[in-house]
Parts: C-alpha cells; structure tokens; sequence
C-alpha cells in the first residue's frame, strides 16, 4: 500500500495570477505553509475558454521570479505544450531555471489542448503528428540537457552536432512528468519512459477513479527501469480547516500509487458563482492553511 504523498499548489497563470510578483510571492507563502511543491500552467491565451480580457503572465519569468523567493519547493509549469514549442529554446529556459531554483525543477509536457489556444495560431492541429512532435522533442530535449555532443535528425526536428553548457544541476536528467488521458495507450506507455505521469480521467468514459486506476496500473506495467517515478493528481481543493476530511479525500489516491496531490487554485471550473465567492484572499488562506496530511 503506496501512502506517501507529496502536496503541491497548482494556479493559472491568468487572472488574479496573471502577475510574476503576485505568484512569486505566492510561491514563497506555499513553502512558508508546508507544501512541497508550486505549478502554474502554461498558456499565451486561451480565448472563449476563460473569457477575454483577463492578465496573462508568461510561466517561465513567473517560475524564475518564485525561485528567487524560495529554498525548498519545487517548481514547474504543467502543462507545458511541447510540440508547440522550440524544443532548443525550452532546452535552454529550462537548465537556466533549473540553476537558477539550485535543482528543483519539474518539466510537465503534454501535446496540448485544442482549438481555443493554438489552432487560430497556425499550429499543427493533427494529434497524431502532435504525438510523434512531442516525442522527438523529448528526445531533443534529453540530448540537449546532457551537456555532452548531441546530434539528431528525425521527421520533424534537426539538430546539427551541438553542446549545450551547462547541463542541469538535477542528474540524469530535469524529471519529465507526461500528461494523459484515458482513452488510449500511446500517451500512457511515453509517460512510462519519462520519470512521471500526469493522468486525466475523461468525461463520458467512467467513473473517474476506476479510469485513474486503471491507468496507473498499466503505466507501472510499461516502466523498465526501477528509477523513481511520480503520478500526479489533480484535485479540487481541499479542505483545509478540516485535516481529518482533507485526509480522507487523499487517501485512496495514495493506495493506488499516486505520489502528488496538487491542489487547484483555478475558479472556472466550478461555474461562476462559485467563482465568485473565492477571491483572491480566500485563495491565499487556502494556500496558507497547508497541505493535507495522511
């Protein structure tokens, strides 16, 4: 029986969030309070799915302003939409934070949401080839951050022999958490070759834990190396004037296997009215009640 947990904060980076200093210094409140690790998405803009007119703030300068005003925590964006991205350029954004947080870094990777970001962007569309983009971007990646010559040549990326200096501060490698959800095995087996998953049970497709368990069960089965590795559950908040409750919500995730709680700082999925009693404050006390314990 896996009851291990880790507890992270996980917030928009829009909105009330939509700040580097406002999430900075949230950042620092979270490792003030206890919890082990702080995440923000990772957006340019997301249209009708939030509403117009909302402050955006780039993840990586929000991420490097949170490292400066913390010791302990980990920090990461999740999720990071790879094959929209240069993978060179993310090389380089990363081992920067990565020495700039002294080693705390987590890389969240996905192949990104749908229409209402990208597509109007001119990106790719197709989710097969957004798969096989994100793959060969991992793999660009891995070489890039290992500090030796790197060379690669696949069907959508090219790198002539290069050597990125200086290589992470985290050895092998920066973790790699892969998002995916359950209606099929691609994205669960790309997980098992990476240091964590990020599982997304779907609506129409179950009962949510069954999906996760299920999914969990058969990523286990794909690893081939007994390296750590995390899986990670997005929840809604918990209560944190109630420790007993707080627990018992967490604790079955722990029996199957999940190593992270991240408790979800976002408003828009309950519906506006109850968006509108969770200001900005209330968010912050959450925050400053600490995690749930098991």
């Amino acid at each position: 029986m896996q009851r291990k947990m880790r507890y992270g904060i996980y917030l928009p980076n829009f909105g009330y969030f939509g700040d580097a200093r406002t999430v900075a210094n949230l950042a620092r409140d979270a490792e003030q309070a206890g919890w082990d690790g702080f995440f923000i998405w990772d957006h340019v803009n997301l249209g009708a799915w939030v509403g117009t007119g909302l402050p955006f703030v780039d993840p990586w300068i929000a991420l490097a302003a949170a490292a400066t005003q913390t010791e302990r925590i980990r920090l990461g964006a999740l999720i990071t939409p790879l094959p929209r991205r240069r993978p060179w350029k993310v090389a380089r954004e990363t081992v920067s934070l990565d020495h700039l947080s002294g080693g705390r870094l987590v890389f969240g990777v996905g192949i990104g949401i749908g229409p209402d970001e990208w597509d109007y962007l001119g990106e790719e569309t197709d989710l097969k080839v957004r798969g096989a983009m994100l793959d060969e971007a991992l793999t660009v990646l891995n070489g890039l951050w290992s500090g030796e010559p790197f060379s690669y040549d696949g069907a959508h990326y090219h790198v002539a022999e290069t050597t990125f200096i200086p290589a992470p501060i985290q050895q092998p490698r920066i973790p790699v958490w892969v998002a995916a959800f359950s209606q099929n095995k691609g994205p669960l087996q790309r997980a098992a070759r990476w240091d964590g998953i990020f599982p997304l049970a779907q609506d129409g497709q179950g009962d949510e834990f069954e999906q996760l368990r299920r999914m969990v069960g058969y990523t286990l089965e794909q690893r081939t190396t007994s390296t750590p590795f995390d899986i990670v559950y997005l929840g809604h908040s918990t209560p944190g004037d109630d420790p007993a409750w707080a627990a018992e919500i967490v604790a079955p995730l722990a029996d199957i296997g999940f190593t992270w709680w991240l408790e979800n700082l976002s408003i828009r999925r309950e519906g506006p009215e109850h968006a509108a009693k969770w200001t900005f404050e209330r968010l912050r006390e959450r925050v400053l009640q600490g995690p749930p314990k098991l």
